[in-house]
């Protein structure tokens, strides 16, 4: 079994990924600039004592962080609960994925783990939406190369800026309006949220459409995907694991690549 962990701006992911590539379970801290490493090692800790998880159980463990400030912490508060070394994804981690930016080491982890998991296993050419803290749509094309996409801001962003900027708007959670046109400021807020940050996608969906010709699947992950891509007019799968079991797929092509040279070594001395 593996563990793999999603650190992003807001949410920080635990999930177990087992032999066949399948996340079984995870859960979810807050991400903490200022915590220290025994501090992410107790809360880890007592995660595991709680849903009855070995800490030792765990053959390895890989990491994908949007936060430069607390990947190296959360390594170290890994080693001190599992003792194993974290892979970290980043600059000399093998993905198996042909990035075509014009810079390819600017690309984030999460965004090459959740393309390394649609080119395994979406039709393609597929588009991927990350509604998280900020909203991304990638794509993979037809050869499973990663050619870009766009960043918008996050829906949560946007609420808050709204609530924020305008004195007598309430906060209020991520729900779909009672009905399309709101008659109340809440539904009004809640319309404007949802079928605004839906109407957006579809616009960008629409162009990347035209632009590739045609699409093989277009797949919503992240926390606010399953809310928004139901009200979306084009046809999109919710895989809320995406990016976890990329993080599997990539894991398990490094541990591949550090035991070929073990087998030639045993051959030779054969």
């Amino acid at each position: 079994m593996i563990l793999a962990i999603d650190t992003g701006n807001t949410h920080t992911v635990i999930g177990c990924i087992n032999d066949k590539n399948e996340v079984t379970q995870t859960v979810q801290i807050s991400t903490d600039v200022t915590g220290t490493a025994y501090e992410y090692a107790v809360k880890i800790r007592e995660i595991f004592n709680i849903i009855a998880l070995d800490p030792h159980s765990f053959d390895g463990t890989i990491i994908s962080s949007v936060v430069p400030q607390v990947t190296l912490v959360l390594a170290k508060a890994i080693r001190l609960v599992t003792g194993c070394e974290p892979l970290i994804v980043g600059a000399g981690v093998k993905t198996g994925l042909n990035i075509k930016l014009d810079d390819p080491g600017t690309i984030a982890g999460d965004l090459v783990a959740t393309a390394v998991a649609a080119k395994e296993e979406y039709p393609l050419p597929c588009i991927i939406i990350d509604m998280g803290t900020a909203t991304t749509i990638t794509v993979i094309d037809r050869d499973g190369s990663y050619i870009g996409g766009c960043i918008m801001p996050g829906t949560g962003i946007s609420l808050d800026a709204l609530t924020k900027e305008t004195s007598l708007l309430p906060s209020i959670d991520f729900l779909p309006p009672k009905k399309v046109i709101g008659t109340n400021t809440v539904d009004c807020m809640k319309g404007g949220i949802v079928f605004g940050s839906a109407g957006a996608l579809d616009g960008v969906l629409t162009r990347y459409i035209d632009e590739l010709g045609d699409v093989g699947s277009i797949v919503a992950t992240g926390g606010m995907g399953h809310i928004i891509a139901p009200y979306c007019t084009h046809d999109i799968t919710i895989d809320n694991h995406l990016l976890l079991k990329g993080l599997g797929y990539i894991y398990k092509k490094n541990k591949e690549m550090q035991e070929k040279p073990k087998r030639r070594s045993r051959k030779a001395k054969a």
